[in-house]
């Protein structure tokens, strides 16, 4: 399932993401790749504890935490640590990849933990209109799909997917990205629950609470209870 997410970053969290932006210490993307990513990854990133990363990492994640579609698609259990990156210039694209299946984060305790990357997001933190290319292709069993969003919109698909930032041949994109491990591994149970969740949300607003929406919600959170793990 692929999924976009409106208004996860404010206009004050841009404005502020972008006077971070303007003097961060970009390093080479390739850094934090696996060995077949190596060889197709050329972009930037910034160092996980530069002040940028981390105010735009606390931005994003108070965004997704606010977002109740990004809780209905993603189930989040764990959430890797969100990193910050540029297309632009040389480093100016990613090409076909399928991101590792086990991440390893620090977590806030200091301890280190193992994240699996059900569910990929990218958050843009500048519009379309401000480079050419750097579209992120996704390809999946509903075939390939571009997407290129507003500033402070995400997006959210498939871990599982093979996917590519295209060239960038003018300005910079900017974005951040992370991996979610979610409560529900498999994405087609995770998309029927998402449907379910909803419907069952449409037909209140149009009917309010009925006896077959309060059924239908035992039935989501019975699934639910079936197929999570915590």
């Amino acid at each position: 399932m692929l999924l976009t997410l409106p208004d996860i970053l404010s206009t004050e969290d841009l404005t502020l993401a972008r006077r971070l932006l303007a003097d961060a210490p970009w390093t080479d993307g390739r850094d934090s790749a696996g060995p077949q990513a190596r060889t197709v990854k050329n972009n930037q990133q910034l160092p996980h504890d530069s002040e940028a990363a981390q105010s735009i990492r606390t931005m994003v994640l108070n965004g997704l935490n606010r977002s109740p579609l990004f809780f209905s698609a993603a189930l989040p259990l764990r959430i890797f640590t969100p990193r910050v990156n540029r297309y632009g210039g040389e480093a100016n694209t990613y090409g076909n990849h399928i991101d590792n299946a086990i991440r390893l984060k620090v977590n806030e305790a200091g301890q280190t933990e193992y994240v699996r990357t059900d569910v990929s997001c990218t958050v843009f933190l500048n519009d379309p209109d401000e480079y050419d290319g750097g579209e992120l292709t996704v390809s999946d069993t509903y075939g390939t799909r571009g997407v290129k969003l507003p500033a402070g919109h995400a997006v959210l698909y498939p871990g599982t997917s093979l996917h590519q930032v295209t060239p960038v041949t003018r300005g910079h994109r900017l974005a951040c990205f992370l991996w979610v491990q979610s409560m529900v591994r498999n994405d087609e149970q995770r998309r029927l629950l998402y449907e379910l969740d909803m419907n069952i949300l449409a037909l209140r607003q149009q009917h309010g609470e009925t006896p077959e929406a309060t059924s239908l919600t035992g039935t989501y959170h019975n699934l639910l209870r079936m197929w999570a793990q915590t």
